[in-house]
């Protein structure tokens, strides 16, 4: 599955099922005189703010390298999914902030019973957005629609908040007064939790990471079925841009072969790590004392 077609895909899903959530919400919200709905309104409106950049961001990642960035333009997408996870940071302090403010003043949650209908069909609409941006994330590995996908989430548990402080006023009135507010500091620990794993991530990505096991044995188990030995391949290192990744290792040799003969070998195994793994690579050879 193309990365930047899933991506561009999820953004139009998520700007208009937002969009119409939006409406619903703010219509239900007015009807109602629940202050509570209105903000979740604008809290959903928020996430097709942030699912237009996913898409600006997919146009940029996918163009073309160029003599400026001769790696192509796929980091973007970490890049892209550090501004997301920002946002969710920001929705998360927002939450605390008002749970805090709510608790401290000891206001409870009060809402109309036709709320619960609209709120219900919000928190299901959600979290199937952020069902279908997950499954796109796992099968791309896009950390942007990953990041989306959160996004779609904390709006769900916003109006999962919203819905324990409607029953909760219905059927037990004044005595869990601080229900609504304690429900909003455990999912804003949750968004902040989420956007710490987002951006860990995306920064480690940018920075440069050692090619886990799995890829090193694969590649070994290449090297022996050709030589039926092991040239001792070590110091990897991956270059992770996205659309384009750069692996650079050693290799040791017995020292009697010729330069000839190592730079064969090299250009082999080169040869092969781009045609079985699609990975660009440069091979540094060193003499086996």
């Amino acid at each position: 599955m193309d990365k930047s077609k899933a991506q561009v895909a999820e953004g139009i899903v998520s700007v208009a099922a937002n969009a119409l959530l939006f409406a619903v919400k703010f219509w239900a919200g007015m009807v109602t005189g629940s202050i509570a709905l209105v903000a979740d309104a604008w809290h959903t409106l928020s996430d097709s703010l942030t699912s237009i950049f996913v898409i600006f961001a997919a146009k940029l990642s996918a163009r073309k390298a160029d003599k400026e960035h001769p790696f192509g333009h796929g980091r973007w997408e970490q890049i892209s999914s550090i501004f997301v996870a920002l946002v969710l940071g920001i929705v998360a302090y927002d939450f605390m902030r008002n749970s805090i403010t709510k608790f401290s003043n000891r206001e409870s949650a009060v809402f109309g019973l036709f709320a619960i209908i609209i709120t219900a069909v919000s928190i299901l609409t959600k979290e199937l957005l952020a069902q279908y941006a997950f499954y796109l994330a796992r099968k791309t590995g896009n950390l942007v629609i990953k990041a989306d996908a959160w996004h779609h989430r904390s709006d769900a548990l916003s109006s999962v908040v919203v819905l324990i402080g409607i029953i909760v006023s219905i059927f037990f009135g004044e005595k869990f007064w601080w229900i609504d507010s304690v429900m909003g500091m455990i999912i804003a620990l949750m968004l902040f939790y989420a956007s710490y794993e987002i951006t860990k991530e995306a920064i480690t990505k940018l920075l440069g990471e050692e090619p886990d096991q799995g890829l090193k044995d694969r590649i070994q188990d290449e090297i022996v079925k050709k030589y039926g030995y092991d040239l001792y391949i070590h110091h990897i290192h991956m270059h992770n841009y996205v659309l384009h990744q750069e692996l650079t290792m050693h290799i040791r040799m017995d020292k009697n072969k010729t330069i000839e003969e190592g730079h064969k070998t090299a250009t082999y195994i080169e040869e092969m790590l781009m045609e079985k793994f699609n990975m660009s690579a440069t091979i540094h050879v060193e003499p086996l004392i």
